[in-house]
């Protein structure tokens, strides 16, 4: 499969996000290779997106969404899973999207052995914690180029997702913002994750 290029994520994050429908993440690790095809994104956007990590601006924390494209933004959330986000946009504009779900195309055993308790294959990587967790993702990964053929962790091209099938919505759990359709999924996959509507006082930004 063909690399996914940095001038085709150095883009508005709600064009970004309905391209990496049916795109595949691949993940190398000493265990093996876990790939998963991509079915549900969320769109973030910067210092005019107050859902967005960098919309107080830039931080050690947040400083891989100011770009360049194509990188790994890795966050840890609650206290115990990581989620992991494509960066878009321009160098020194932040914005990125939230990898939400995913279908397992490659090393189903690996991905089952990463996430034991859940029951079902096509729920493994369905939401973000167990996305990450699948492929074996963690904070160490944090600023990997998915643009580069020779990094771990890639971002190709997939099975292309027709627009009939493609479905917008609010995004899950935000504290705010929260209805804008920025969430993106394809319609009909089982691995979509559940939407839970955020709450001002409990929820927290994304990405």
């Amino acid at each position: 499969m063909s690399q996914v290029k940095r001038d085709e994520l150095a883009l508005d994050p709600l064009w970004v996000a309905r391209r990496l429908l049916g795109c595949e993440l691949r993940s190398n690790s000493p265990e093996g290779e876990v790939a998963v095809r991509l079915v549900e994104v969320e769109a973030y956007r910067g210092l005019d997106d107050p859902a967005s990590h960098c919309y107080r601006g830039r931080t050690e924390r947040n400083a891989v969404m100011f770009g360049p494209a194509g990188h790994l933004y890795v966050y840890f959330v609650y206290g115990l899973h990581f989620c992991i986000n494509v960066v878009c946009l321009t160098d020194g504009v932040p914005g990125a999207v939230l990898l939400r779900a995913g279908e397992i195309t490659t090393g189903l055993d690996l991905a089952r052995s990463r996430r034991p308790a859940v029951r079902k294959d096509v729920q493994l990587a369905s939401g973000p914690a167990r996305l990450a967790g699948v492929l074996g993702i963690t904070r160490e990964h944090n600023g990997i180029d998915l643009t580069d053929p020779e990094s771990p962790i890639r971002l190709v091209n997939g099975t292309q997702v027709a627009e009939d099938d493609v479905r917008s919505g609010p995004r899950v759990g935000v504290a705010a913002a929260m209805d804008l359709p920025w969430r993106t999924w394809v319609d009909g996959s089982a691995a979509v994750s559940t939407y839970r509507r955020g709450t001002r006082r409990r929820a927290r930004a994304r990405a």
